[in-house]
């Protein structure tokens, strides 16, 4: 059992010898409490853009990187990064300004509404990373397929032993295995992580619906 659930115990006690704990002392613990998660997941939003940002640097100079220049994908590939880059500074300003809203919040109802707010960013931030994942696999598969001299050379081979079809199929299958692994490890990471504070701000929305009754 939790402080807070503590709390609510003691205040909901009518037989007691302390003083009972007050409507207002039990919101603002709740107020504390969501604010540190939203302020955790505007935090931990930042390290994750750090940590692929610091990845990307690392794997400038990498065969992927100069596979990429040869395939003349910089002319998609720098404005896709630069939208992602202005999408994502949009996200940690939506987390920031969440977590301002509600450490200035002064009432139960408006607690509730910036927490579903948070609720939503996150879900959105989500399912943009998602997202981007996959329209950028998309499109390395596009430009691998009409500029990379490997794979034409593969594939007219294939053409011309009748086997085109199983090479399309076996490219696309071995893409779509690795892109759904990646997928999961970022599920996995996105649930251990912002799933966990949800979890934690779910749990306050209940106790103010609670307190609201």
């Amino acid at each position: 059992m939790d402080e807070l659930e503590l709390l609510k115990k003691d205040w909901k006690k009518k037989d007691q010898d302390y003083p009972k704990l007050s409507y207002n002392e039990i919101y603002k613990m709740i107020l504390k409490k969501s604010s540190s998660i939203v302020k955790w997941i505007f935090i931990i939003s930042l390290l994750e853009f750090v940590f692929w940002s610091v990845i990307s640097f690392a794997l400038k100079d990498s065969k992927f990187v100069e596979q990429a220049k040869d395939l003349n994908m910089n002319n998609i590939l720098i404005p896709i990064t630069i939208i992602s880059y202005a999408i994502l500074i949009y996200f940690f300003y939506l987390f920031y300004k969440n977590y301002r809203n509600i450490i200035s919040t002064d009432t139960t109802k408006r607690l509730m509404e910036n927490i579903l707010k948070t609720r939503r960013t996150v879900k959105y931030y989500v399912y943009f990373n998602l997202v981007a994942l996959v329209v950028s696999t998309i499109i390395g598969v596009f430009y691998s397929f009409n500029n990379d001299t490997n794979v034409s050379l593969q594939l007219e081979q294939a053409s011309a032993n009748g086997e085109v079809f199983k090479v399309y199929a076996l490219f696309i299958a071995v893409t779509i295995l690795l892109l759904a692994v990646v997928i999961g490890v970022l599920l996995l990471f996105y649930w251990l992580v912002y799933g966990i504070l949800l979890k934690r701000l779910n749990k306050n929305y209940r106790e103010l619906k609670k307190l609201e009754v």
